[in-house]
């Protein structure tokens, strides 16, 4: 079992990580031609809001209420019956967002207006991303149909496709920004980009649905009792999947009245620290998710339990470690992928101290994914609710108060990501105390040395990045190639220093692999 999940976490891993380079280039290239810009921040506040609702609602929600129904589907009812739901599901859901998606593209301004309303006193960056929010918002309809039959393909394990597929949307990103020549207000071309990646991405899903013998016509089906299950489920999952992204959102509302560039640096902070999480955070939870699924549908709470410390130990062995590079390395790795063009020196110093902020909750917010996945397997949504209810209140009120205690400072970008990544260390500490209270995790033996040698380890890897890295301002100097080389030999040698350190203090694969 153990085995076969960690093949699969890798092949989504791998797949996944091919998408955050391309997202790197692509980001490399929005920041040499737009830079921290107006239109560029007018930009990246019309392609937030539908991709805020993609992860809220077609990653978090959906997702998370969708494979755990589908899954007892799958196992407990005919094929017939399984692929009825699905296409019930299809129906109910497309209905429901074509009219999101009129409605928002109508009322862009509106959705501006509440979700960046500091704009509304600097009318030209205001007026841009209410044009461009009304190209962006179709994203939703199709990318939440494309989450749709990634979840179908999940559940059959196959893990490939879904996870390639956002490689699309930074394809025709890129492709749309080296033309941008072409429109008259050039930065609108990153907006047709995200509009025609929607589409591609839902029709690269069709053939393997087909394959897999799970595609039929998509039916209104709002009386069915797997998508009024499904409904039910997915209501409370909107906070309990979701509080990192609701908490990113709220650090825009509140960017948007910081000075020009506080929202870029922290999108740019926020894409290096997606970086691991997706990697290592999506991958695992897209895996153990259906897995946890199966086991509890089978009422086998021994190989559930099982699976639950293999996602964990795994999460320590390649979070903590990442956590601690990207703090590390964060100049480096700003200055080696965005410092050219209009992105300039003191654009990287500030975005460095915000990615730092994010690099300490790294780790928290990769636990929660898997333990959120803990709970909904169980199609258990009210207890992360009302966790999540907790932790969100808690970033509003920290972000009131350190934004204020740090604008002084010219600090309060800063500020926003350290109440993001506190309250996403609230949300966790909270589900892990749940899981031990209701009885539906129980450690397995080997943590305490498993810890010591991972810590160890860490400091190990830091020591070495801090001595061999030099000073920021050495990087401003060097060549792009000699930027990459010096990045990448910094992250080899990081890599191997941790591994060899768990070697020799005895760690093997048996302190993180449980055999059932």
């Amino acid at each position: 079992m153990s085995n076969r999940l960690l093949k699969s976490t890798f092949v989504v891993g791998f797949f996944t990580l091919l998408s955050r380079i391309s997202g790197f280039v692509r980001d490399m290239i929005f920041a040499r031609m737009f830079g921290a810009t107006a239109g560029m921040e007018a930009f990246l506040v019309a392609f937030k809001i539908p991709n805020f609702m993609r992860r809220l609602f077609a990653e978090g929600s959906f997702t998370q209420a969708f494979v755990p129904v589908l899954s007892e589907y799958k196992t407990k009812y005919s094929h017939k019956e399984m692929v009825d739901f699905i296409r019930n599901v299809a129906g109910t859901l497309g209905v429901i967002l074509l009219l999101l998606t009129a409605f928002g593209m109508i009322f862009s301004s509106a959705w501006v207006l509440v979700f960046a309303p500091g704009f509304y006193g600097e009318p030209e960056k205001f007026h841009m991303a209410s044009q461009m929010l009304s190209i962006t918002f179709p994203y939703i309809f199709s990318i939440a149909l494309t989450a749709l039959a990634g979840s179908v393909m999940n559940c059959f394990s196959r893990f490939a496709v879904p996870a390639f597929t956002p490689v699309l949307l930074n394809a025709s990103m890129i492709i749309f920004a080296l033309n941008a020549d072409y429109f008259s207000i050039p930065v609108y071309a990153l907006a047709w980009g995200v509009f025609t990646a929607g589409f591609i991405q839902l029709a690269f899903q069709i053939p393997f649905l087909i394959k897999l013998k799970v595609l039929a016509w998509p039916k209104w089906g709002w009386h069915h009792l797997g998508v009024k299950k499904l409904m039910i489920l997915m209501v409370p999952a909107l906070f309990g999947a979701s509080v990192a992204q609701i908490s990113l959102l709220l650090d825009t509302i509140f960017a948007s009245f910081l000075p020009t560039g506080s929202i870029s640096w922290l999108y740019y902070a926020d894409r290096l620290n997606q970086f691991p999480l997706g990697v290592f955070g999506v991958a695992l939870s897209t895996v153990v998710l259906p897995h946890l699924s199966k086991h509890h549908a089978n009422q086998d709470q021994s190989r559930y339990n099982g699976s639950l410390d293999w996602a964990l130990r795994l999460v320590f062995l390649l979070a903590l470690p990442a956590a601690v590079g990207l703090m590390c390395l964060s100049g480096p790795m700003l200055t080696s992928l965005f410092n050219y063009g209009q992105f300039n020196q003191h654009d990287v110093l500030e975005t460095q101290k915000t990615l730092v902020a994010f690099s300490v909750g790294l780790f928290s917010f990769i636990m929660v994914k898997v333990l959120v996945s803990a709970f909904y397997s169980r199609q258990n949504m009210k207890t992360p609710v009302k966790i999540g209810v907790i932790a969100l209140t808690s970033n509003m009120i920290l972000n009131a108060i350190l934004v204020l205690a740090l604008i002084p400072y010219g600090l309060g970008h800063v500020g926003l990501a350290v109440a993001t990544s506190i309250s996403s260390f609230i949300n966790g500490i909270l589900l892990f105390y749940m899981l031990k209270k209701l009885n539906l995790y129980q450690a397995l033996p080997g943590w305490l040395f498993f810890l010591m040698r991972i810590f160890i380890a860490c400091a190990v890897m830091a020591s070495i990045l801090l001595y061999f890295q030099g000073a920021i301002t050495e990087w401003f100097n060097y060549p792009f190639h000699d930027r990459i080389s010096h990045l990448l030999m910094l992250i080899v040698m990081g890599g191997i220093a941790y591994f060899a350190v768990l070697v020799l203090l005895g760690m093997r694969r048996k302190h993180f692999i449980h055999h059932q």
